[in-house]
């Protein structure tokens, strides 16, 4: 096994694995292999899953959905909850028996995850049929670590604690042709006493923005509508950098591109909110009128107890502020319930938050303990019966506004940028409002990519019904 480290990547060892890559098709020429990838966890790991299919590719593998058909699997893991490592495990399981009827398959799993040592120690000890492990920080060197893997009868692992370079230029597999994403930012320094995101992730690191500028150039010029900027939280950007700039910045040099028409962005912090990054949102025509903002919770003491650095009232500041300057805003957010210590008083002010913020959707989970975490060891954990009681509270109170606020845009015009077939009816097509809200309507496919102006006729918490106006 690889010793856990931090490395300065050198331009040698980018070098290595370009020409690994080139060695690799060579090899690869007529024999048609395939790859199959599954991602768990936030868009971040989604993008670095494009990253692993783009060297693949590259290398001369074709993409598969099928396992049975596949040269090299890979699991893209999330460990933020326990909910998802408990589903890896269960995959990773069930490929035993397809090694056993397979063995010159290759097996893989990445991602955060394999940034606790106790999970490595459990995949060396539990799943000895496994070929790779390797982290967050190493992802570029998957073409090395994959040709080591064919030639060798051991498992490959190798994990490291932090990588103090960003490494450019790496392949992409996009999953679309209309929407992007594309990394501002790496790692986080925020330490929420419940997230382990910083100990897996890493310490905030900006890439330079002329490379972020090239990149979205060449999206633009390959046809892409809508790029999708990511980051634990994009509103640290440039802090790192040498050169005096912000995300605020850093928006109005991609606002200026020829060709993007839509710029979205996640996920973003309320302690970094600025005053310029609301009016960049209010004055940018190509900033999407849509902000997830997570607030966690509604109680003062239980964001104390997190550790997010901002008030209740700080936090509706903020909202009431947005929607003075961005009439028709959308506003999502990130609730836990359960936290430690949380009282039957903390979660109602959750609840009286919501009832007066009135999101238009959120994501709320139950608190789930993750090891090494400061709020692991709190006193005054939450019972079982109480967090899904809560959650099931918080849920019907959100899903309840969603449906209200969705109700409001019946009879409205709006703007949608087709991005395919409806999955649930193959006649009709489907798209997204500036303010990322999904509307399926009839159409002709020649639509998918462009820009239309759909009329809402029915709606419900999660999706709308609509009837185009105009091709």
């Amino acid at each position: 096994m690889s010793e856990r480290k931090e490395i300065l990547v050198s331009d040698d060892d980018i070098k290595k694995q370009k020409e690994i890559i080139n060695q690799m098709a060579v090899l690869n020429k007529d024999r048609y292999p395939k790859f199959h990838i599954e991602t768990y966890g936030c868009q971040m790991n989604v993008h670095d899953s494009e990253k692993l299919a783009g060297m693949l590719t590259e290398m001369g593998y074709t993409h598969t959905d099928n396992l049975e058909d596949a040269d090299v699997i890979l699991f893209n893991t999330c460990c933020v909850r326990e909910h998802a490592e408990i589903r890896i495990f269960g995959r990773v399981s069930q490929l035993k028996e397809l090694k056993q009827r397979k063995p010159n398959i290759t097996l893989g799993i990445c991602g955060c995850m394999m940034q606790e040592k106790e999970v490595v120690e459990a995949i060396k000890n539990d799943y000895p049929y496994i070929d790779i492990v390797f982290g967050t920080h190493n992802l570029f060197k998957f073409p090395e670590l994959l040709q080591e893997s064919l030639n060798s009868d051991t498992t490959i692992i190798d994990i490291w604690d932090d990588n103090k370079s960003i490494v450019e230029d790496i392949p992409i597999r996009r999953a679309e042709g209309l929407k992007a994403w594309v990394n501002i930012i790496y790692g986080c320094n925020n330490f929420c006493t419940y997230c382990i995101v910083p100990y897996v992730r890493g310490r905030e690191k900006s890439r330079e923005p002329h490379d972020i500028i090239n990149e979205i150039q060449s999206l633009a010029n390959e046809g892409f509508k809508e790029i999708t900027l990511l980051g634990q939280n994009v509103n640290s950007y440039g802090n790192d950098l040498p050169t005096k700039i912000d995300f605020a910045d850093l928006l109005y040099m991609i606002n200026d591109i020829d060709g993007i028409e839509r710029i979205r962005f996640m996920t973003s912090h309320p302690k970094d909110i600025s005053d310029k990054l609301i009016f960049a949102m209010r004055d940018l025509d190509k900033l999407c009128e849509h902000l997830h903002l997570p607030v966690q919770s509604g109680s003062n003491e239980i964001l104390e107890r997190m550790n997010r650095k901002y008030t209740r009232e700080r936090y509706l500041e903020i909202i009431n502020k947005l929607r003075d300057n961005i009439p028709g805003i959308a506003i999502t957010t990130d609730i836990i319930v359960g936290f430690p210590g949380e009282t039957d008083e903390d979660f109602q002010d959750t609840l009286d938050l919501v009832k007066e913020v009135r999101y238009d959707s959120a994501y709320t989970f139950i608190y789930s303990k993750r090891k090494g975490t400061p709020a692991e060891k709190m006193s005054n954990q939450v019972d079982e019966d109480i967090k899904h009681k809560r959650l099931e509270e918080l849920i019907n109170l959100q899903n309840a506004i969603s449906i209200e606020k969705n109700n409001e845009m019946k009879g409205k015009i709006v703007e949608v940028l087709v991005e395919g077939t409806s999955k649930r009816d193959g006649e009709k097509l489907t798209g997204r409002t500036r303010t990322n809200k999904i509307v399926h309507f009839k159409a002709k496919p020649e639509l998918i990519g462009k820009f239309v102006n759909v009329k809402i006729i029915d709606t419900k918490a999660w999706t709308m019904q609509g009837e185009l106006i105009s091709e």
